[in-house]
């Protein structure tokens, strides 16, 4: 992104900290103009507006921020101010003052002076966050929010099925064949009502129908209880009965576990997708085959709605970690998979090229032609999610929605052979 109205001959830098901020402000030669520490509340903002507007600093030229991290009040307020922030990785800071002293001394002060120096020097080689809308901040909220929860549920979930599989094996068995397994709002409800094999093996078919009706069920419900009285009396190995009864309380409590992030996956799913239907960019992004509107948030989330943010489609396909690093040096010249990527849009990129599969006829001819050709399965979906990433950038600049023909083309027919 170029920044065009900058005053050149001031740089700032900001060491962050919980309760305070060490600010240090050098000018084009590296002299240091100003430092001082300020407080994490609204005086210091103040404090630190009127030092900016002592040094230059205006609505029209204001002057650049690196700081070592893209979130937090801070941040937040100097985006709002409309000034460019620079988040500087931790690790460049920490080499880019090996540079200025061989002591390995360290201060908030002098890593605020290394920040401001990093701009004055290699600003070009920096990239700042985002001029995104208040809209897409909240749907990357949200969308990061319900990813999160989705992780901590199947962690939940894998604590759960293991100490389940310790006493109470009817139970898994019980829901193997579920789409959710033990997620699932069935097997949640049966397990709060019985949460030992013993107890299990009790339940009569009445009360397995009242269960499956509790949870939600509305069709097969007298041949999903038949299935499921019958996997409950079925024989199995049994702890001591006290121990099975202890390893029932803990059951009941990583339950509680599971139910609390299954519900909080629901509940920020459904905000975040009221939210990206808001968005004008919403129908473009679901128009492509393999994106709904969680997917298509999440996507969104991380691209951002700046048109400005990523100079060419490779920029987004570095970005996104779906195109290849080449590692050169001598006779040796390697093409690998990019490690460095922002890792939630290649979380929802392996998702959004496996669900196209199905839903596009020119997705599953390119990855079957890249299968023949010899990539492995990952592989394959990965060349399947960089082109779909070149795609969407075009899409997004020129307001086109997806159009499979375009995406695809058909080779043209031979026609000599058919002659012939």
């Amino acid at each position: 992104m170029e920044i065009t109205g900058l005053p050149t001959p001031v740089f700032r830098g900001v060491d962050w900290a919980e309760d305070h901020h060490d600010i240090a402000l050098v000018d084009a030669a590296g002299k240091q103009l100003a430092k001082v520490r300020i407080s994490d509340d609204a005086a210091g903002f103040s404090q630190l507006m009127a030092l900016l507007a002592e040094h230059g600093d205006s609505e029209d030229a204001p002057i650049p921020v690196a700081i070592e991290t893209s979130r937090g009040l801070l941040v937040a307020c100097l985006r709002a101010t409309g000034r460019p922030v620079f988040a500087i990785n931790p690790l460049a800071v920490a080499r880019y003052r090996d540079r200025h002293s061989v002591a390995r001394k360290k201060s908030d002060a002098v890593d605020a002076a290394a920040l401001a120096n990093i701009l004055r020097t290699d600003m070009a080689a920096h990239r700042p966050l985002p001029a995104d809308s208040e809209l897409v901040q909240a749907i990357a909220v949200l969308a990061r929010a319900q990813q999160d929860a989705v992780w901590a549920r199947g962690q939940a979930h894998n604590k759960l099925r293991s100490q389940l599989r310790e006493f109470y094996p009817a139970i898994i068995d019980a829901f193997a064949p579920h789409k959710h397994g033990l997620c699932s709002r069935e097997a949640r409800t049966i397990l709060a009502a019985v949460p030992t094999p013993s107890m299990a093996a009790k339940l009569t078919r009445r009360r397995l129908q009242s269960l499956l009706k509790q949870a939600g069920r509305v069709r097969g419900i007298q041949a999903e209880t038949e299935r499921l009285h019958e996997v409950f009396q079925r024989d199995y190995l049994h702890q001591l009965p006290r121990v099975e009864a202890a390893l029932g309380h803990q059951a009941s409590a990583l339950l509680r576990q599971v139910n609390t992030a299954c519900d909080n996956a629901d509940q920020l799913e459904e905000t975040a997708t009221q939210a990206f239907d808001e968005h004008p960019d919403a129908p473009i992004i679901r128009s492509f085959p393999g994106l709904a509107s969680l997917t298509g948030a999440r996507v969104l989330a991380e691209i951002d709605d700046d048109r400005a943010r990523f100079a060419n489609a490779g920029s987004l396909k570095a970005y996104a970690g779906s195109a290849p690093v080449t590692r050169a040096s001598g006779k040796s010249c390697k093409v690998m998979s990019r490690k460095v990527k922002n890792q939630r849009l290649a979380a929802v990129g392996y998702v959004w090229a496996f669900v196209s599969l199905t839903r596009s006829p020119g997705a599953r001819s390119h990855y079957d032609r890249r299968r023949a050709a010899g990539d492995r399965h990952v592989a394959a979906q990965r060349n399947l999610f960089n082109r779909f990433m070149g795609m969407l950038f075009h899409c997004l600049q020129n307001g086109h929605t997806y159009d499979e023909a375009a995406a695809f083309p058909q080779p043209a027919p031979d026609l000599t052979s058919a002659a012939a």
